[in-house]
């Protein structure tokens, strides 16, 4: 019976906000908060450890071996306890000779590391893409992983990370990857989610059930609060919430997966609130995972537009963005979704942040949107 998902994966990731400081009571206290806080019930299921959580040497069996300082009781030990709150338990690996941070990568291990993995219990890995020998085929790497993890006895999410490397997008599903990146990694500021999202726009059609194009972990929380200065970048203090509101909208509506990267021991009731908006995350998890089109605003074309989405109930999603650095109205023609007036139809609109039915609209939706901010809504055809 197969136990991965058709839809983007939900969970957490150490790298944003912990980079090199990792250990097994942080992993252990985080699924416990997984639990107690609601976001395990919210959908989130994935703790994974990222980078730096191996020894730099592997063992006279050429198998990777756990810190013994970060990892005193061994990652089956520490999966296990993970699997005991109802979660899984997910991992990092790398493409090249050596990962990211310098620890052994899975460079010709392939084999040996992926049933590594299933003994561990491991239910998700990242594949990086650093220190591969230039003479080395990236997409041959991804595609000998994927078939290593296939046929190690154990169901695992493959998530390759190769930043967009080699046009990754034509060739990443026959890998047998669940999803891939596309871009570079996410810093936490709204320049760079800008960045990253005008840089996946026309690229929707690539993703599919069981293979996402993924934007990168979430920052959503983070307020500049990490241990991790890649992340931080050189901007003090993170987004405000309206960005991350938008980010976390923007992520949602374009399928990308949803793993969080702030420390949510410590996360505010804001933070929480955006995360677990459950009528956001129902659009992520959309069984159909159908890529979102655009529709810009004829007078900011570039900074203000909507995605709308088609959802496999028939109704649809509206994300209504505005990048621009000050206050902006959108208007959104229904006629460019393909509903004309002399139809008979209108759409009943339901506002996904206040959570409430806004009533029946002909012709068009216009919203007034903050600065940097956005509007998620579902819209139902009905009878006029």
């Amino acid at each position: 019976m197969k136990t991965i998902k058709a839809t983007p994966p939900m969970g957490w990731n150490s790298w944003n906000t912990f980079g090199f400081n990792i250990n097994e009571d942080l992993i252990k206290s985080t699924a416990d908060f997984f639990v107690e806080s609601g976001l395990k019930d919210a959908g989130y299921e994935y703790i994974v450890i990222d980078d730096c959580w191996s020894e730099k040497e592997r063992d006279e069996n050429g198998r990777l071996v756990p810190s013994h300082e970060k990892f005193p009781s061994g990652i089956k030990a520490l999966s296990d306890y993970v699997h005991s709150k109802g979660l899984k338990f997910g991992m990092y690996s790398c493409a090249g000779t050596h990962t990211c941070a310098g620890f052994p990568g899975s460079f010709e291990h392939e084999f040996t590391d992926a049933q590594t993995f299933a003994e561990w219990g491991v239910d998700y890995l990242k594949y990086d893409f650093c220190y591969k020998p230039e003479s080395a085929n990236g997409p041959i790497l991804y595609k000998r992983m994927g078939m290593a993890l296939r046929n190690c006895g154990r169901e695992i999410m493959f998530s390759a990370c190769n930043w967009g490397n080699d046009d990754v997008v034509k060739w990443i599903r026959e890998s047998g990857a669940n999803l891939f990146r596309s871009t570079g990694d996410i810093q936490d500021n709204w320049n760079s989610i800008l960045g990253i999202v005008k840089s996946q726009l026309g690229r929707e059609c690539y993703g599919a059930p069981y293979c996402h194009n993924d934007m990168d972990m979430l920052v959503v929380g983070m307020h500049g609060n990490s241990d991790n200065k890649e992340v931080l970048g050189n901007v003090v203090g993170g987004c405000n919430d309206t960005e991350y509101q938008t980010h976390f909208a923007l992520w949602a509506i374009m399928n990308s997966p949803l793993m969080i990267g702030c420390d949510v021991r410590k996360m505010s009731a804001k933070a929480k609130e955006i995360l677990t908006n459950k009528d956001v995350i129902a659009i992520n998890q959309d069984p159909e995972c159908r890529g979102p089109y655009i529709v810009r605003q004829f007078n900011s074309p570039e900074q203000v537009f909507a995605l709308v989405r088609p959802l496999s109930d028939g109704d649809y999603a509206i994300g209504m963005f505005n990048f621009l650095d000050k206050n902006w109205e959108m208007s959104l023609q229904f006629y460019d979704m393909g509903l004309t007036y002399a139809s008979g139809y209108s759409f009943e609109i339901y506002d996904c942040y206040e959570h409430k039915n806004l009533g029946k609209f002909d012709e068009r939706l216009s919203v007034r949107l903050d600065s940097h901010g956005s509007k998620i809504f579902r819209a139902k055809l009905v009878k006029r």
